[in-house]
């Protein structure tokens, strides 16, 4: 098992990597380089000192404000890399540190990141989804406890079940169903996870964008013909699917069977 002080510094290693993940959140929509320039301030556009960049103590010790102008920074900053820090930790503590669990955090954060574009743009990047399928298939065939063939089954399943849902929606709904990058996105997690993993994923994504979408509806905030992103909902099913798919679907076939 590993020590306290693993755990300890894999929070502190993924709340760094989480204020990476702020970068990518805010410029990739912008078609904006992830490298330069430096960090630097959106509303006044001042250059990020060191000091002031060092996740979530920075964001207390100035008070949620920049340094020079004094704008308001976004409460998604911290946040980002406080649920990407505990994020890591977590992975730690569940997976074990070995290489599968350095890459299920490498999936958690791409999955923050199209999250958080997805709601705010309705986006789902390219440069996220399509070098994560590669790395998926990759690592499927070298590190993770899945194999190249049931990755290469999970893109297909994934990608094609959401593919047929898109094409037919037009005909069924008389309007567009799921968007390209849910189709990309859906296929970049059954690289990652596989087939059976990838179909719960599908079934919580559904089940829980279903019930949010309702309420949203009932308490009058969306309409019946807004759209609601449905990529941080396969995000969350990812999630519990990465940490829970084994046990979900023994209880679920034990469900179905009679024997549970």
């Amino acid at each position: 098992m590993p020590s306290m002080m693993s755990y300890l510094l894999a929070c502190v290693v993924g709340a760094f990597v989480g204020s990476f993940l702020n970068v990518c959140i805010h410029r990739l929509p912008r078609r904006e380089s992830v490298v330069r320039p430096a960090s630097h301030c959106p509303s006044c556009a001042a250059p990020i000192a060191p000091y002031d960049n060092v996740p979530l103590v920075s964001y207390l010790l100035l008070k949620g404000r920049c340094r020079a102008c004094h704008a308001p920074i976004s409460m998604r900053y911290p946040l980002i890399e406080l649920i990407n820090g505990v994020g890591y930790g977590v992975i730690l503590w569940w997976f074990g540190a070995d290489w599968p669990a350095a890459v299920y955090a490498v999936l958690f954060s791409a999955l923050l990141v199209v999250t958080c574009i997805d709601l705010a743009h309705q986006l789902i990047p390219d440069a996220i989804t399509l070098p994560g399928i590669a790395l998926g298939l990759l690592c499927a065939a070298t590190i993770l406890p899945v194999g190249l063939l049931d990755s290469v089954l999970g893109i297909g399943l994934g990608g094609g079940i959401l593919w047929a849902l898109a094409w037919i929606s037009p005909y069924l709904f008389g309007k567009e169903g799921m968007g390209g990058g849910d189709i990309k996105l859906l296929a970049m997690i059954g690289a990652f996870l596989g087939w059976k993993p990838t179909v719960l994923t599908i079934m919580v994504g559904a089940v829980v964008g279903s019930v949010v979408g309702v309420g949203l509806i009932l308490c009058k905030v969306l309409r019946r013909d807004q759209y609601l992103p449905f990529g941080p909902f396969l995000a969350l099913g990812a999630v519990v699917a990465m940490f829970f798919h084994r046990e979900i679907l023994t209880w679920y076939l034990g469900v179905i069977t009679g024997t549970g």
